[in-house]
Parts: C-alpha cells; sequence; structure tokens
C-alpha cells in the first residue's frame, strides 16, 4: 500500500544547508524510514546542493536505494522548466515590463478595472477573460498575463488617449514579440501543467515532453526573428546544464511504461540527434543502465510500493501538443515487437521474463 508522509515544521533563520539538513534528516528517522530512502527531490538552489550533500554523509550509503545513492538528489522539472523560460524572457524584458506594468495600472482599483471594461465594449471587445497580474518567479503566470493581455492592445492604446496618468504603454513591437512568444511558449505551458498533475504519474510523462521541447528549441533556433533565436540559444544553454543531469532516470520511467517501452527512443532518438550511430548509442546507454538498475534493486531487496490510489484516466493528459508523436503508434506497429511480459515473485524478489518474436541482442 502506498502511504504518504506530509510535515510541515517551522525552521528558524538562518535557512542554511546545514541546518536543512538536520531537520530534514530528524524527520527520516522520526517515520523510521532512513533506509529506505530512495530519492529526494528539490528545486535547483545552492542551499539544496549542500542539502543532499550533508544529508548524505549522514545516511548509510549502504542501505540507500539505486547505487548507494548515486540517484539520491532528483531536480524539480517544474522548477527546472521556470529557469529555461526565465531565461528566454529575459531576453525580451523591458518589453514583457511595460505589459505588465500596463495591467497593473488598469487592475490597482476597480474603478479603474470598470473604466477599462468600458472601453473593451466601446471597442466591441469581448471582455470574458480578465487582465491578471502575474508573479515575476512563476513564468506561467506570465504567460497567461501576456495571453490575456494581448486580447486587449487596442483597449490599452484607446486609453493612452484619455489618461494622461498612464505612462507604460507597450510598443507595436512589444505586442508583436509578446504575440510570437505567447505561440512558441505553449508547448511549455502544455508540460507546466503535465508535470503539476497530481491524480496521475508523471515521471513517466517526462521524457516524451521534455523531449517536445528540445525539438522546439532546435526550431525557433532557426527563427527568422534574431529575438527569438537568440532567445533560443539562451534557453538551450539551461536546458542542457539541468536535463542531462536527470534524463537518465527519467528514461527508465518511460521504458517502464507499457505504453511506450525502449520504442519511445527508437523514434524519437534519430530526430533529435540526426544520426542513427549516435540514437543507437544513446538506446543502449538507457537500455544497459534499465539492466543495472534492476539489479541493484533485485540486490537490495526492496519490494514494489503498490500504488492503490492511482487515477488510471489518462484522457488528454499526454496528448501532444506538438504533434510530434502522431505517428508513433504506426512507427511501434511497423516494429512488429508484439510480445509479452511476464512477472514472478519470489520472496522479496521479482523476476520477469520477456517472450517476443523479435531477437533483441
Amino acid at each position: 500500500m502506498l502511504k504518504i508522509y506530509t510535515r510541515f515544521i517551522y525552521v528558524p533563520c538562518p535557512h542554511t544547508g546545514e541546518v536543512l539538513a538536520n531537520v530534514l534528516y530528524e524527520s527520516l528517522c522520526d517515520w523510521n524510514i532512513d533506509r529506505k530512502v530512495s530519492t529526494i527531490t528539490v528545486d535547483n538552489c545552492t542551499t539544496n546542493d549542500v542539502l543532499i550533500h550533508l544529508l548524505l554523509d549522514k545516511l548509510s550509503l549502504s542501505d540507500l536505494i539505486f547505487f548507494w545513492g548515486g540517484l539520491f538528489q532528483m531536480r524539480c522539472c517544474a522548477h527546472i522548466l521556470n529557469l529555461i523560460v526565465q531565461d528566454g524572457l529575459s531576453i525580451i524584458a523591458d518589453g514583457i515590463e511595460r505589459i505588465r506594468d500596463s495591467v497593473s495600472y488598469w487592475t490597482a482599483t476597480p474603478k479603474r478595472y470598470e473604466k477599462f471594461e468600458a472601453a473593451a465594449h466601446h471597442l466591441a471587445i469581448p471582455s470574458s477573460k480578465k487582465l491578471s497580474l502575474d508573479c515575476k518567479t512563476r513564468w506561467n503566470s506570465t504567460y497567461l498575463m501576456l495571453n490575456v493581455a494581448i486580447i486587449y492592445k487596442d483597449v490599452f492604446k484607446r486609453l493612452k488617449q484619455r489618461d494622461s496618468q498612464y505612462n507604460s504603454l507597450p510598443s507595436e513591437k512589444d505586442w508583436e514579440l509578446a504575440s510570437n512568444i505567447c505561440q512558441k511558449l505553449k508547448v511549455f505551458h502544455h508540460v507546466t501543467e503535465l508535470f503539476s498533475g497530481t491524480k496521475y504519474p508523471t515521471a513517466n510523462i517526462f521524457f516524451k515532453s521534455v523531449y517536445e521541447i528540445k525539438f522546439a528549441l532546435n526550431k525557433w533556433s532557426q527563427d527568422n526573428e534574431k529575438v527569438i533565436q537568440d532567445m533560443a540559444k539562451k534557453m538551450m544553454t539551461k536546458y542542457d546544464k539541468y536535463w542531462s543531469i536527470i534524463h537518465g532516470f527519467m528514461g527508465v520511467a518511460a521504458i517502464l511504461d507499457p505504453r511506450y517501452k525502449l520504442s519511445i527512443m527508437k523514434h524519437s532518438f534519430p530526430k533529435l540527434y540526426g544520426s542513427e550511430k549516435v540514437a543507437s548509442a544513446e538506446i543502449d546507454k538507457h537500455r544497459t543502465f534499465i539492466y543495472e538498475l534492476f539489479e541493484d534493486y533485485k540486490r537490495k531487496g526492496y519490494e514494489n510500493a503498490r500504488n492503490h490510489g492511482y487515477d488510471g484516466s489518462t484522457s488528454n493528459k499526454d496528448k501532444s501538443e506538438s504533434g510530434l508523436f502522431d505517428d508513433y503508434s504506426l512507427f511501434v506497429a511497423e516494429e512488429n515487437t508484439s510480445g509479452m511480459i511476464f512477472f514472478t515473485t519470489f520472496g522479496d524478489y521479482i523476476y520477469f521474463s520477456i517472450v517476443t518474436n523479435k531477437n533483441y541482442n
């Protein structure tokens, strides 16, 4: 049975890595799970890196699941997405700031917003969507703010003529770039919503979603607009820095998804790397990694947790935003890799055998 433990602890300043490591270690000991930890997910800040390092010193490495703690630190995917997009948006920071100031000005008081809605009505622009100010540290709130503000760009222009105190009207170039970038960031917004889901597993959708982003960035780097090229270049730098750290482990999650297995990599890697040789080498790395992971899991003798609370409904949760994987089903059919997997449990171990009509070396 899946067990979820939640604890909220007040930690007085200073919030150093050492202080946080001590608090977390005490909690693990209180719950008697200090010898059963597989991974810890944290966001990407220096304090958390120190925390993980100190925590590993306190724990017995031989008791840790997966390669004696080699996979102990997992970085928050949603936070990484935020860092990547924030780097890209910094390229047009001035234009976004003018739009943000405009939204802030016209939502500051109920009277101003009434005036804004009246102007929208006079211009025959439906005002079903309300202006909302973003949180600068959450890129998707900035995306939503821009998406709505673009609808009312003519309203902002009209109000500039009637209100002398309104001094932050975005330029036509600002609106053009905002519209262009919103279209491109749609895939990021879609993936962020997937990663933030709470009623379905997310690790298995990581691989597919992240490579859609990679394809998108490659395409943006060849855009006719210089600003978009610069944005893609900056985002790619951050992407390569973080995804390379965790993509192996998340790749395993995709392989264990019965819808994907290794076929998802055979389908996407040639497109991603542009070379069959490189793609084949990467696939071999993932195949070797999952075998090693299984052997390590078997050696440790831990039982698999059975998730009874999983909502199996996928509906549109795993639908591709870009269409890159629309031909995936056809690809799998052409692969002709039909087969069966049999699981056998014996004591603390789980063994499996694969029966297939295709020979894998």
